[in-house]
């Protein structure tokens, strides 16, 4: 039996969120300032848009990220963020997504601690996972299925390159993920590729900002 297709269409604020679950998103990565890479939306986006997608019984993953640029962050930082994470839970999100490295590699005590206090929500480690080194994403993997979390959010490479030049990478990810953990492909995905891409890498999820016609 064929999994179901979800397209997570990542949305800005809360305004185009109804046409897309109209025109087929099965999931919404909810954020702001998308110039940025997501950061995390307010608290009011977040009620609204959550009000809004449990009755269309949709799941929402909110952005925990306080600021552009990179990802390691300091103790205030992290204190901000799991003050976030626990407004997710209180407005009962489906999940959080987030992505936190320290010298090169995962911040593992930061991981931890978030997917701790997100209790029961999904977690997805959004594309810092792409500022690792090849080998070192290859690690990552075993550690973050280890941990218990759900996904991967990655472009297979660089942000720049076309997902044509990224689809060699994200089937090694896949192949040596092997069901543990769920490789979420993104970045320049798009309602009139997406069908093509999720065959070519036998997925049934795929993440972006045009992934359904809206």
């Amino acid at each position: 039996m064929s999994k179901k297709i979800i397209k997570e269409f990542c949305a800005e604020n809360f305004e185009r969120i109804p046409e897309a679950i109209a025109s087929g998103a099965g999931r919404i990565e909810l954020c702001d300032n998308l110039a940025e890479g997501g950061t995390t939306p307010s608290y009011g986006v977040i009620k609204k848009t959550l009000d809004y997608t449990k009755g269309k019984k949709v799941p929402t993953m909110v952005m925990i990220r306080p600021r552009g640029g990179n990802f390691e962050y300091n103790k205030a930082e992290a204190e901000i963020m799991e003050a976030d994470v626990m407004i997710c839970k209180d407005l009962k999100a489906d999940g959080i997504v987030f992505g936190c490295l320290k010298n090169s590699w995962l911040d593992e005590p930061l991981i931890l601690h978030l997917k701790d206090r997100a209790g029961d929500m999904s977690v997805t480690f959004h594309m810092a996972f792409d500022e690792l080194s090849r080998e070192n994403q290859f690690r990552a993997i075993d550690w973050l299925a280890e941990k218990g979390v759900d996904r991967i959010l990655t472009h297979g490479g660089s942000g720049e390159k076309p997902i044509s030049e990224t689809v060699s990478h994200l089937l090694e990810l896949i192949s040596y993920a092997n069901d543990r953990i769920v490789i979420l492909p993104g970045a320049g995905i798009r309602f009139d590729n997406v069908d093509q891409l999720l065959a070519t890498l036998n997925v049934s999820e795929a993440h972006g900002t045009r992934i359904v016609s809206i």
